[in-house]
């Protein structure tokens, strides 16, 4: 295989789930997993399609109490398509002699193909490949395409293809004890003697969703009108084709499928539109003419040329590709986050945290229109995060850890522990710096597009209304002189409380404090800035009073932050006081101590009594804020930070971490990119391999992490080539690790698209030819240079030589 193709060479049932998950099939609108296509959900395979922004809630009796979840909703699975060979059994993979078995998932075009050869109980050699997409071009369709030639038998094959709508919500083991029958009322019928349609609608949200399978048989390439029967039931309809074949010849079963929802925009109805749709689309070769076409275009735009390792290149495409097909051009319209798992699978219920933090950095250097529709769904659900402040006894905006539908807060009050078998209290909802991390991404987006429009017309009031609640969650302490948070939960999610305490959560976590104090800076200089005519209306809007932003300043210039040892930022208050964890010895012991919260329950013990973290917190501050930003900061604070801070900071952190993050790779290759670089590279490594060898140890298969893998590209485009957008200027600071060979990747900065190659401490420009128009700005250290359409820049810093950390 090149670095475009990703696929495996055998069958392995144990591993069926995190194959289906990689090779699932995607364009922004819906996914379908990687499932072979006559496989129904068991111990080895998990049909499952998703549909962004379709969720639904049920409710179940859990340990004595009554729990609502809202989940991303398993829709009917239009794959289903097997065959018989005479009278024999329905094929089943397990059942036969396999000779051959491929899987290949085509990067560059965005088609998943399956090959296999096999022999059968009556010694038949048959040889069977399957070609899929999921249309970038056209969103609601989707295709399958399936060739069989008989080797060494004549015959008669029955291939039964169709929708299976007896799907529930149960790819997620944990989860399979709570009610997982989301969808209700289903109905289906035989359009033409080629189509069936299905479709039902979810039990809560009452979404309506309607599928529609046109399968036509081929024989040797001609179309045949081949013997027909309709399977039906409520939710489960098929046709059975019966050909007959001779020895050697080849029957081919195209399928074309259409997927729609009551929350179509431009729709009438979606059983109409599904029957519709499928009636009119081309066959599937043509389709797959217009969905490479989409697909081509996307990789221009967001190509990234590596001279690495092909294994290094694979996984960095791999990463886009995933990315792409759960956040694509199709997203702009349809209301949707950023799903943590991506449309891959059902892990955390399709719900959206904050990982467009990792995410918008790729998406807005590229396709800046599609960053902003993600922040959209935070604007649209800004009253409800007032509602919820307002429900708190706060004003302002209290944005959701776990969003949604409506942006209410989905978070589980009890979750279970497999390890021990327990369900336990759950306060991970208190992670309110979900808010400064929206506010962070509309700064940054402002910042890099210089949409002002956006900022005045939404983000300014999301911004503002969130700083409004911040500042009402800090206590002036007149003991310190200095404004305090108490009872939250910071990123690392271990430490949810005090130990023997029954209040949740722990006090002064140092990255909301100061971001907090980041926040209220930025939310005064953002006021400050806007058009005097749009300020005062957000003033009167929002009935912001002069005592509450000069509060803010004060905020921004009082904030406590805890200190520990020699100039340690402690994670939260008494964070010192923790007792140390034996971690060579509970290493030894279990080997994989990723989920080290959930093997500390099991024993009885309790993560928060130990200097132990899930992921990066602290070190989140040297992710999102430079060296000068943090010290000015901190320096505002009245808290100087010298020259070795940042290295002590990330020596102590780095040595009480578990990374039970995927995202915790992530930064920690940022934050060591420029002291250790050996390190940084092992961390970079982490994250290229965590999904594709699911290092977390069965997470993969239901979900991929989408936060990781858009941070790899991340890591290459800002950390290691150091392009940033500040002061109005693309800036770069390259320090490319030699070991990575070339970069070479494109951009769109205010307009304009960039191709820029790194190599070393160099760098080089080049805008594309065409019309004229206002000049872009580039800096790389003390050089700055004026670029138009088709002109060029060379930057070095080979002058200026780069020196690591001691540490």
């Amino acid at each position: 295989m090149n670095s475009w193709q990703f696929g495996f060479q055998d069958f392995d049932p144990d591993d069926e789930g995190r194959r289906e998950a990689l090779c699932t099939l995607g364009n922004g609108y819906f996914a379908t997993r990687g499932a072979a296509p006559e496989s129904t959900a068991d111990d080895v395979h998990y049909p499952g399609t998703y549909i962004a922004g379709c969720y639904d809630r049920l409710t179940t009796d859990v340990a004595d109490r009554e729990v609502e979840d809202e989940s991303l909703v398993n829709m009917p699975n239009w794959l289903l398509l097997t065959f018989r060979i005479d009278d024999g059994p329905w094929f089943d993979l397990t059942h036969v002699d396999v000779l051959d078995h491929e899987q290949e998932l085509d990067l560059e075009r965005a088609i998943l193909v399956r090959r296999l050869r096999f022999r059968d109980e009556r010694g038949r050699t048959t040889r069977y490949v399957q070609r899929r997409f999921v249309h970038m071009a056209e969103q609601h369709l989707a295709g399958l395409d399936t060739t069989l030639v008989a080797e060494d038998w004549s015959g008669s094959v029955t291939f039964r293809s169709g929708i299976d709508g007896h799907v529930t919500n149960s790819g997620v083991a944990r989860y399979r004890t709570l009610n997982t029958q989301h969808l209700t009322d289903h109905h289906s019928y035989e359009s033409t003697s080629d189509t069936v349609v299905l479709h039902a609608r979810t039990s809560q949200s009452r979404v309506r969703v309607a599928e529609a399978g046109r399968a036509r048989v081929f024989v040797d390439g001609e179309p045949v009108d081949a013997e027909r029967s309709l399977i039906q039931q409520n939710d489960l309809i098929a046709h059975s084709v019966t050909v007959h074949v001779e020895r050697g010849s080849e029957v081919r079963v195209e399928k074309i499928a259409s997927v729609h929802t009551s929350r179509d925009a431009a729709s009438t109805e979606p059983v109409v539109e599904a029957v519709d749709e499928v009636r009119c689309a081309p066959g599937f070769d043509e389709l797959c003419r217009s969905h490479a076409l989409a697909w081509s275009r996307l990789h221009r735009e967001f190509h990234c040329g590596l001279s690495m390792s092909e294994d290094a290149q694979r996984s960095v495409r791999l990463h886009l590709f995933h990315l792409l097909q759960t956040i694509s051009p199709h997203s702009s319209d349809l209301d949707v986050g950023v799903p943590a798992r991506g449309l891959h699978g059902e892990a955390y219920r399709g719900h959206v945290f904050w990982d467009e933090l990792f995410v918008l950095p790729t998406l807005t250097l590229r396709r800046p229109l599609l960053a902003r529709s993600l922040l959209m769904y935070r604007y649209r659900r800004l009253d409800r995060a007032r509602r919820a402040a307002a429900a708190a006894g706060l004003p302002g905006a209290m944005f959701p850890w776990q969003s949604g539908s409506n942006g209410r807060e989905e978070s589980q009050r009890v979750h279970l522990n497999p390890r021990s078998g327990r369900w336990l209290p759950d306060r991970t909802y208190l992670q309110r710096h979900v808010g400064i991390a929206i506010a962070h991404n509309i700064h940054h987006y402002h910042r890099a597009t210089g949409d002002d429009e956006f900022l005045g017309e939404f983000g300014a009031e999301v911004l503002l209304e969130i700083t409004r609640f911040f500042a009402a969650l800090t206590h002036y302490d007149r003991s310190r002189d200095r404004y305090v948070i108490r009872g939250v939960v910071g990123p690392d999610e271990y430490h949810t409380g005090y130990p023997d305490h029954e209040r949740p959560g722990i006090d002064n976590n140092a990255y909301t404090n100061i971001m907090t104090a980041w926040l209220c800076r930025t939310a005064a200089q953002v006021l400050r800035e806007l058009p005097a005519e749009r300020r005062h209306e957000l003033i009167e809007q929002l009935e912001l009073r002069h005592g509450e932003v000069d509060r803010w300043k004060r905020i921004a210039q009082r904030m406590f932050v805890p200190f520990h040892g020699d100039g340690i930022i402690s994670q939260f208050e008494g964070y010192d006081r923790l007792a140390e964890l034996d971690w060579d010895g509970y290493r030894q012991r279990y080997g994989d101590i990723q989920r080290l919260d959930r093997i500390l329950e099991a024993e009885g013990d309790d993560p928060n009594r130990y200097q132990a973290s899930k992921q990066a917190d602290v070190l989140m501050l040297f992710y999102l804020l430079s060296a000068d930003e943090l010290a000015e900061l901190l320096g505002g604070l009245g808290y100087p930070m010298p020259a070795d801070t940042i290295p002590n900071n990330i020596q102590y952190y780095l040595q009480r971490t578990s990374h039970g993050s995927t995202l915790s790779a992530v930064v920690h290759a940022w934050v060591l990119a420029r002291s250790r670089r050996h390190q940084a590279l092992e961390f970079f490594d982490h994250v290229l391999a965590a999904d594709i060898h699911d290092t977390q140890r069965g997470t993969t298969s239901e979900g991929i992490h989408l936060a990781a893998m858009a941070g790899s590209v991340d890591l290459l485009q800002r950390c290691f080539a150091g392009i940033e957008v500040l002061d109005g200027a693309l800036r770069l600071n390259p320090l490319w690790p030699t070991e990575l060979g070339d970069l070479e990747l494109t951009i769109r900065y205010r307009g304009q698209p960039l191709n820029i190659t790194v190599t070393g401490r160099t760098a080089t420009v080049r805008t594309a030819p065409g019309p004229a128009q206002q000049p872009i700005t580039c800096a790389c250290g003390p050089r700055t240079v004026q670029l138009g359409p088709g002109e060029t820049a060379h930057f070095s810093l080979e002058q200026h030589p780069w020196k690591p950390d001691s540490s």
